[in-house]
């Protein structure tokens, strides 16, 4: 089963691409990695995600020599944990916490983020054992939110806020104890070209490698 820590070792993102298509699967691939990302999900209301995910699979496979962790978001049952699993995803990210789709996920040897907005939630995506937890709504989860929860969940919590995080933010959450970070919009819009995802890309790690130095 595939650990989260060391794909987010180096640079703690994970990139949601909402809406990208399987004819930009590829080069989204090779942009993110080349700006050093490690981890990318592909949303599962994006058009033909599961194509997009194989390919994505593939390439980085084939041309990258495996070096990305390639999952899928917006899994809301376990019949789409089969379908990301069959289709080579190793990452399964929810917006909700369902119990009966984390153990799925891990049942078939996928690391887990599944999305919790209380504390409550937050101990039961882990009773289920999940690998981490996507604090979502970011924008209502803000860094005093992180502290508090940092205060009472277990210490080794992967915290992984969602949703409104950018450049300007990154450092006041990771003060507060976050671990990592989901980034949509601010690194992928659907019909964003490539050099401007790549810009985008630099510009967040380079906010990331400041705040954290």
């Amino acid at each position: 089963m595939p650990d989260l820590r060391p794909w987010l070792k180096d640079l703690p993102f994970i990139a949601i691409l909402r809406g990208i298509t399987p004819a930009e699967a590829e080069g989204a691939v090779g942009t993110l990695a080349e700006a050093g990302w490690h981890v990318i999900e592909v949303p599962l209301n994006s058009p033909d995600a599961l194509e997009t995910l194989r390919r994505m699979v593939k390439h980085a496979r084939d041309q990258l020599d495996g070096r990305l962790l390639i999952g899928a978001g917006t899994v809301l049952n376990v019949a789409e944990v089969d379908a990301i699993a069959a289709a080579g995803a190793r990452l399964m990210v929810a917006p909700n916490c369902a119990p009966d789709v984390i153990r799925a996920a891990r049942a078939k040897g996928l690391a887990t983020a599944p999305g919790v907005a209380t504390p409550t939630e937050g101990f039961a995506a882990l009773d289920a054992g999940a690998d981490a937890l996507k604090m979502f709504p970011g924008e209502l989860l803000p860094p005093l939110a992180v502290k508090a929860w940092r205060a009472v969940l277990p210490p080794q919590t992967l915290l992984l806020p969602v949703g409104g995080v950018g450049p300007d933010n990154i450092e006041a959450y990771l003060k507060a104890g976050a671990n990592g970070f989901g980034i949509g919009t601010s690194v992928y819009r659907p019909g964003m070209r490539l050099a401007e995802m790549a810009s985008a890309a630099r510009k967040l790690a380079d906010a990331y490698r400041t705040a954290s130095a």
